[in-house]
């Protein structure tokens, strides 16, 4: 019987120690479809339309039509035109489809991918009936209580009229009898329902199972992960390894089970790091390591409210204030970052500048020799200068930190002081006073009553109090009416960059689900399918 003890990451440590750790590194959004739509495209979410700015954060189902755009680039697609073989596995959540079921307008081979095979939308806790549910215990839920007030109503009817206090025909009450059993029905279908519309495997843009079959994911990521590195060893490639490790439902398999003290999260996070480690031990033995740059990074924090009594299954921020969902804490933004390139990046070193996800974007184009799109703004910058220690100072001076498409913080890096200075306009307020966290929602909201809006902002030197837990005020800082006055500079300087807002991907509706968007591997709704044997 294994010991349960520490969460141990030998092979996360060892590419940290053998590269560049980026220790005030950044997402673009605090969760994820908007986050990762940042990192593709060196973007705000903001300028692309990938925030949302009615609460559904993310994008809610496969069978939407929102997604991506068309008319953004990715580093995937100019590496591609400079000749390199793009691929993708994993998780991808960008979107699918437009029109019709099978138009792909936002599939990843749209978006300078060669091949891809993973999940077009998330891993959710639907797919395995987890303790936490997205939405199928809401639906059911809702059918549930559609169902009784149904049957109620028919019961009404009936003894109505048996006691000659109603007349008329039998039909309402059948009626509401046959209402009642088709939504109890439904709401008993709910489940396998939601897991066949929503936890897909795809290989380029042909569904081969429905629904996916989570016990295998973590080997056949590994599997065509391993394969991909094989098959393009020769020549220049671009690899995202987009895990679905460290996600509600933690899917973990026997071998890490109990392994960490820290719960399913902590074993899930043993496994993801293995699998890491599988991946570099293949480019070594391919003989890949020397002139390959290999970057790993999260989309977003650690998710608080995730959590079941005692159990805390969306992991944990350390000394960070907030999490996932929160646009302007940083739990919910400061993510890990390290970059190896052996022979060429300093190994060990850290950079503690501000750096963003939305720099891989230019470094990378550069790194391929491609040219940085002119018909648009691009907020990243290029992290080589930094990364190599050519230039003390990393290329943000300042970074709007977005809840959907409002800007709650705003961070300034007075380079000459060595400071860095957090403004706080917005945060969220917590149902129980410093619980930390929106405990009984899925997450924060970004507007409306459960968020505070501060005149005059809170202000925080990162640089001494990175945690956040000690506001300056202008009694305390001197220097406050200086700051707050060049981020609101700063800040009106940025809302002006962005000009008309896009359509908004994320919001109805482009958001809602319909059925003739639906992926389905069979006839709609006979999706089941199992194309492909291990």
């Amino acid at each position: 019987m294994l010991t349960p003890r520490p969460a141990w990451t030998p092979n996360i440590d060892r590419l940290a120690q053998e590269g560049v750790r980026l220790s005030q590194h950044l997402a673009a959004a605090s969760v994820c479809t908007p986050s990762r739509a940042a990192f593709l495209t060196g973007r705000y979410p903001v300028r692309s339309g990938m925030a949302s700015s009615t609460g559904d954060r993310v994008l809610q189902a496969t069978g939407v039509s929102g997604g991506l755009p068309a008319n953004e680039t990715t580093f995937a697609k100019i590496l591609k035109e400079r000749g390199y073989a793009t691929g993708i596995i994993g998780k991808w959540h960008l979107g699918l489809n437009c029109a019709s079921s099978q138009d792909h307008c936002h599939h990843p081979l749209h978006h300078g991918f060669d091949s891809f095979y993973g999940t077009p939308l998330s891993l959710m806790g639907d797919c395995t009936r987890f303790e936490l549910s997205e939405k199928r215990a809401g639906l059911e839920r809702a059918l549930g209580l559609c169902a009784g007030a149904a049957a109620a109503a028919a019961i009404a009817m009936a003894v109505g009229r048996l006691m000659g206090l109603a007349h008329g025909t039998w039909a309402p009450v059948i009626l509401c009898v046959a209402s009642a059993g088709v939504l109890g029905s439904l709401g008993r279908a709910m489940g396998p329902l939601v897991q066949l519309a929503d936890c897909v495997l795809m290989r380029g843009q042909e569904i081969v199972e429905q629904p996916l079959d989570l016990a295998r994911a973590a080997a056949r990521v590994l599997r065509e992960a391993e394969g991909f590195l094989r098959s393009h060893k020769t020549g220049p490639f671009l690899l995202l390894v987009s895990f679905l490790h460290v996600h509600t439902p933690l899917v973990t398999t026997p071998p890490f089970l109990g392994r960490s003290a820290h719960g399913l999260y902590g074993d899930n996070v043993e496994e993801l790091d293995w699998m890491v480690g599988r991946i570099l031990s293949r480019l070594e033995q391919e003989g890949l390591s020397e002139r390959t740059l290999v970057y790993f990074a999260s989309d977003n924090g650690g998710w608080l409210e995730a959590r079941v009594g005692s159990q805390q299954y969306g992991g944990w921020n350390g000394g960070f204030r907030g999490g996932k969902g929160m646009g302007g804490w940083e739990g919910g933004i400061r993510v890990p970052g390290i970059l190896r390139w052996p022979g060429v990046l300093p190994p060990g070193h850290v950079v503690p500048e501000p750096t963003s996800l939305m720099d891989v974007f230019p470094t990378v184009v550069k790194l391929a020799g491609g040219a940085l799109p002119q018909d648009r703004v691009i907020d990243g910058r290029d992290l080589m200068p930094l990364l190599l220690g050519a230039e003390p100072h990393g290329g943000h001076e300042f970074l709007m930190h977005y809840c959907e498409t409002h800007v709650h913080a705003v961070r300034w890096h007075q380079r000459e002081r060595g400071t860095t200075w957090k403004v706080h306009f917005t945060t969220p307020e917590f149902e129980t006073p410093g619980a930390g966290a929106c405990y009984g929602r899925a997450v924060c909201d970004c507007t409306g009553s459960q968020v505070k809006e501060h005149e005059p902002p809170l202000l925080f030197e990162l640089s001494r109090d990175p945690g956040e837990g000690r506001p300056l005020t202008p009694h305390s800082e001197p220097t406050y009416p200086e700051v707050l006055a060049r981020v609101r500079e700063a800040l009106a300087v940025h809302v002006r960059s962005l000009g008309p807002a896009p359509p908004g991907q994320l919001d109805w509706p482009c958001n809602a689900w319909r059925p003739w968007l639906q992926p389905c591997c069979g006839p709609f709704p006979l999706c089941w399918c199992q194309r492909e044997q291990d």
